[in-house]
């Protein structure tokens, strides 16, 4: 299946790229999210038209980005949780619980946002990384105290 792409999407194109994909992955993911259109001759002619407009969306979205990175970068996030003396956590700390957090301290953040490449389940500092746009990456670093 060959897709126009109009937005940036990771490993795959820019704005404005032809790319031939899997038919779940352009019916399932990139068609019904607005990132593609099927490349049809009507299509692509509809889309020189709105080209520009596209690309400066785009921009747009990725200056938004870093001026988010710059502000959750100079963040100090604290995380309370129960934990036993050991410092071992009862349960653990999430993708959730860290966008709350952050979403508390003052800039909105999504949980698909949040890259935890496994739970938090000690006390201590953790580094995080939020993906705010396919080329804007933050790294926060999360506090996770015992609850007092």
């Amino acid at each position: 299946m060959r897709v126009i792409l109009l937005e940036k999407v990771a490993n795959l194109g820019k704005v404005g790229d032809q790319v031939k994909v899997k038919p779940g992955y352009g019916r399932n993911f990139l068609i019904p999210g607005s990132k593609a259109v099927r490349a049809t001759p009507d299509n692509i002619a509809a889309f020189e038209v709105r080209r520009a407009e596209l690309e400066k969306a785009a921009e747009v979205a990725l200056q938004q980005a870093e001026k988010r990175r710059e502000t959750l970068e100079a963040l100090k996030i604290n995380i309370q949780a129960q934990s036993s003396d050991e410092g071992k956590l009862f349960g653990s700390v999430g993708p959730r619980d860290v966008a709350e957090a952050i979403t508390k301290a003052g800039v909105e953040v999504a949980k698909q946002e949040i890259n935890l490449s496994a739970p938090i389940r000690s006390i201590g500092e953790h580094e995080v990384t939020v993906r705010l746009h396919s080329d804007v990456v933050a790294k926060i670093m999360i506090n996770v105290e015992p609850l007092k």
